[in-house]
């Protein structure tokens, strides 16, 4: 009854993000009711592996009790004061230096922010400013790539290029384009992945030409997408691009909300790929998730020319530098350090990883399994054509719920699995993840071959 009873309440009153409601609403939402370390269990007493870390953030995995207390501490100090006007306080200054710390060389400031959303919202800003103080206010576009998430505001929205946000978002906001994205499985299978990678540099440049770059502002892309379907772009990809941006006077923005904090074992995204960007946008694994907290970091070009010229940034948020949040991001970072979280991905973890998923392109359904670091993706296709499967079917949607059958959270973009776990998994429980993985691939090949018309139904309806 508690189930059914919470699931009449949030239908009655909650509406969802990401979520079509009345679909919601028929079937009932899942309610979860505590979690620890990678699992998470609901009220009806199943336990899950959480291979998505909460959405790519619950890095330190649950039940951190050093979380709890450093946000406890602070709320009986100083639960809440605004960095507005003048004003800082210790949480929000140590937190700071420790992200300029770890940051690369280069990025010595940062601007605080409460998600990843108001980060990209705070780029837009940032990147338009920067250009007006340097006499360049004609510097106004900036390119983003197709399929790419920045966020959910109108900002974020529309400088990401998912065309669904797109179409119940307009108009977005004027002077941002896109170019293709690096997606060799989805858009470039018949052609050498590296010559791929090169070919969508080369768009970018193409782009750039086309607005003209005495009006291109700055280039906006994740290391590896991640809500786009985990795609790791081909390894010839990044260095074309930084060979384009050379060539022009253009801002680098890369967004680190779900590569940042170790992910791709290194403590940035860009690091693994040897990108030295203008704007770091980061919120998720900052603070593992215990609290909403996101920012920019800021390369000196850039925060140079807004401290020496700027005067007045007329830009910020009510809960910047959250005294409550930065403790819990401070001491999210500490652990991180003195646990060695960061290596461990890179040295141990994520090779492991990447031996045991790549046993899942074996799978009559499974076109490619990739995987970098503690991410993740399997492709899947009909085994009869090496094709994908008819959009209307919704295999991927198929697979996700038996994912959750199985015991796992796995993720579905289109008919792409996609997995983000903890950066605090043990090998055991990435053995659990895998063998559940290929469970939940067997049971929709086994729906799909035995039960057609069943499972056309089901997906469509």
């Amino acid at each position: 009854m508690q189930t059914r009873d919470y699931q009449r309440r949030d239908r009655a009153h909650h509406l969802h993000p990401f979520t079509d409601s009345k679909a919601l609403g028929e079937e009932g939402s899942r309610i979860i009711e505590r979690a620890e370390g990678a699992y998470i269990f609901d009220s009806e007493g199943n336990r899950l592996l959480d291979g998505m870390a909460g959405l790519w953030c619950v890095n330190l995995g649950y039940g951190r009790r050093e979380l709890v207390e450093a946000a406890r501490d602070q709320l009986e100090r100083l639960p809440y004061y605004n960095t507005f006007f003048k004003t800082t306080h210790p949480p929000a200054v140590r937190l700071a230096e420790t992200l300029c710390r770890l940051a690369p060389a280069h990025v010595n400031h940062v601007f605080f922010t409460g998600s990843g959303s108001e980060a990209n919202d705070t780029v837009l800003r940032m990147v338009r400013r920067y250009w007006a103080l340097k006499g360049r206010p004609e510097k106004q576009w900036i390119i983003g790539r197709e399929n790419a998430y920045h966020g959910s505001t109108l900002a974020g929205m529309s400088l990401g290029g998912m065309a669904p946000m797109h179409a119940q978002g307009g108009p977005c906001v004027p002077g941002i384009a896109h170019v293709r994205q690096p997606y060799w499985f989805g858009e470039g299978r018949d052609r050498d992945p590296e010559a791929f990678g090169r070919e969508c540099a080369a768009a970018l440049e193409e782009k750039i030409l086309e607005l003209g770059e005495d009006k291109v502002a700055a280039f906006i892309a994740e290391p590896v997408q991640g809500a786009g379907g985990a795609i790791i772009p081909p390894a010839s990809y990044w260095p074309a691009v930084k060979a384009v941006l050379a060539k022009y006077d253009i801002l680098l923005v890369v967004d680190e909300v779900i590569c940042g904090f170790g992910r791709l074992g290194e403590w940035f995204g860009c690091v693994h790929y040897g990108l030295e960007p203008d704007l770091m946008p980061i919120a998720k694994g900052l603070s593992s998730g215990y609290l909403p907290i996101g920012g920019v970091l800021v390369g000196d070009r850039v925060a140079e020319t807004l401290v020496e010229e700027g005067g007045e940034f007329f830009h910020g948020f009510t809960y910047s530098g959250h005294p409550a949040c930065a403790a819990v991001a401070l001491k999210n970072l500490e652990l991180m350090e003195t646990e060695g979280v960061v290596e461990r991905v890179r040295d141990d973890l994520g090779p492991y990883l990447a031996r045991r998923w790549a046993e899942l392109a074996e799978h009559p359904l499974v076109g490619e399994a990739r995987s970098l670091g503690l991410v993740g993706a399997l492709e899947l296709i009909d085994p009869a054509t090496g094709e994908r499967f008819p959009k209307a079917l919704g295999v991927g949607n198929l697979c996700r719920d038996a994912s959750f059958a199985s015991g796992l959270v796995m993720r579905s973009v289109g008919d792409t699995m996609i997995i983000s776990p903890p950066l605090v998994i043990t090998r055991e429980q990435i053995d659990d993840l895998v063998d559940k993985a290929r469970a939940a691939l067997d049971t929709t090949a086994a729906r799909l071959a035995d039960q057609p018309s069943k499972a056309r139904e089901e997906t469509l309806s």
